[in-house]
């Protein structure tokens, strides 16, 4: 297990730290308030919290990814079908009880109702330092928590309030909620320290998100604001605490707590910060020999053909984000699934998205390339340690160099960066489709597909075994549960 910092202990117990919770739930006597900016940071902790379930059981990695181009999980015979909650993901099928979509919004508002919280509890000490820097910190968490709801809603209930929160508000229009949190953005960068912390909110987490805002600006609000989000990177770069890794695959190592590359992550531990098992759904059942793993895989997700064929035969990511090919063990043995009677031999191609028995037992459960992008340790378990990246450095490059290329300039200096990288060649004159490539390839199993594909216009499109889909799928539904207990919100 890695080594855990103080503060991230505190957020790994805080479910059984009743006296912290005690204290946060009254006004703070004026003399026992926390004198300092790190004691204070200590009590913003929860705001973070509701990110834990985002790989996993929040829903919003799934939503992200099996949505887009580049991910399926195809029913294996009697396995993940699921009542078809992943097919419909996949095909664009969803509705408003779909399980993925239904567990996303209680996440993000659980984040915003935490910030609001603590922000009411702050506020008559603001003119403390501290107590300034972190109200910052938690206006910007709560401006990440709606540009999620913005970005995967729309039109959704807009409040800052505390104690005097409306109980059943209406709809605000997503253009309001955009330019509301751009301005606590940007009004709040200015007040924070020089923190390069991975798991909090830094200045690199403010204009990363800042940076978000901008480029999808026309999609939250019908505006354009390239030379923003521009501004935006160069503002992050600026601060010179980040740079690429150069090794493509080093940010997502076990051991990732420090990388260079990272700006914001999840703070993922095997054993006191549970929840990121992609590894779990992608493997097939018998790769717990490769990796010594001390339980077996689900034998799940899998990258469509089309997008790891996407990578040129001698870029590093390929074969370091993909398992295809004969399987080993650990030991270099030949792996044999026993029931499909054949050693172990993983194919990108995917026969059909419902594999049944009419299909061979070799294509069933060997079919599709599985990602092993995020190291899986020697020994594994059924949850991983690895940071998950939330921002990275290569987008801010992949970023600003949309923003360039939509105002018409060069942006190929910041795209070869990352393609250098991976050990393939430079381009020249980058257009925005091959950006878009370029994204597909750098970000991937990293939650940023359906927000692109949306952004350049491809995500209606027709892909494997998913037909053109209408724009307004573009945002999800608000879950039924929510206009059960809020009718409101069914207007």
């Amino acid at each position: 297990m890695k080594r855990i910092t103080y503060t991230l202990v505190l957020i790994f117990t805080l479910g059984a730290c009743t006296k912290l919770d005690d204290n946060l739930e009254d006004k703070i006597p004026f003399d026992k308030f926390p004198e300092n900016e790190e004691q204070a940071a200590l009590m913003i902790i929860p705001v973070y919290k509701p990110m834990q379930d985002f790989i996993d059981g929040g829903g919003w990695w799934f939503c992200q990814e099996l949505t887009s181009d580049e991910m399926v999980c195809p029913t294996r015979n009697t396995d993940w079908d699921d009542g078809g909650k992943w097919r419909a993901l996949h095909e664009h099928a969803w509705d408003n009880n779909t399980e993925a979509i239904t567990t996303m919004w209680s996440r993000f508002y659980r984040g915003i109702i935490e910030a609001n919280r603590l922000i009411e509890i702050f506020e008559p000490f603001e003119e403390q330092p501290a107590v300034a820097t972190n109200i910052a910190k938690l206006k910007i968490m709560r401006a990440y928590y709606y540009y999620l709801l913005i970005d995967n809603y729309g039109n959704v209930p807009y409040v800052t309030l505390f104690s005097e929160a409306e109980q059943q508000p209406y709809k605000t229009d997503k253009e309001v909620i955009y330019q509301n949190i751009v301005n606590d953005v940007k009004r709040s960068i200015p007040l924070l320290g020089s923190s390069n912390a991975k798991t909090a909110v830094t200045k690199g987490m403010g204009y990363s998100l800042l940076a978000k805002l901008y480029l999808n600006a026309e999609v939250y609000a019908n505006v354009t604001r390239w030379d923003s989000a521009e501004m935006a990177c160069d503002s992050l770069i600026a601060i010179g605490a980040y740079s690429l890794e150069s090794d493509p695959l080093k940010p997502f190592v076990t051991d990732n707590g420090n990388s260079t590359e990272n700006i914001f992550t999840i703070p993922y531990d095997e054993d006191n910060y549970q929840g990121f098992n992609l590894h779990m759904r992608t493997l097939h059942y018998n790769h717990n020999l490769t990796y010594n793993m001390s339980v077996g895989p689900w034998n799940g997700f899998a990258a469509l053909e089309t997008h790891y064929n996407s990578y040129e035969s001698n870029d590093l990511r390929r074969e370091g984000y993909f398992l295809v090919g004969p399987q080993y063990t650990s030991a270099g043995q030949t792996i044999t699934d026993l029931v499909a009677g054949a050693p172990l031999v993983i194919n990108p191609h995917i026969p059909a998205l419902i594999m049944d028995l009419t299909y061979t037992g070799i294509e069933i459960r060997m079919s599709g390339a599985r990602v092993k992008k995020f190291e899986i340790k020697k020994g594994a378990t059924a949850n991983l340690s690895n940071d998950f990246p939330i921002f990275r450095y290569a987008d801010i490059l992949l970023m600003k160099a949309e923003a360039m290329i939509r105002q018409g300039k060069n942006g190929d200096s910041y795209v070869n960066e990352i393609r250098n990288r991976a050990g393939i060649g430079n381009l020249s004159g980058v257009t925005l489709p091959q950006l878009l490539q370029e994204r597909g390839r750098e970000m991937f199993w990293e939650g940023h597909r359906r927000q692109d594909q949306i952004r350049f216009g491809t995500f209606n499109n027709a892909w494997w075994k998913k037909e053109v889909s209408s724009p307004s799928r573009n945002v999800f539904p608000i879950p039924q549960w929510v206009i059960d207990s809020n009718p409101n919100l069914g207007l």
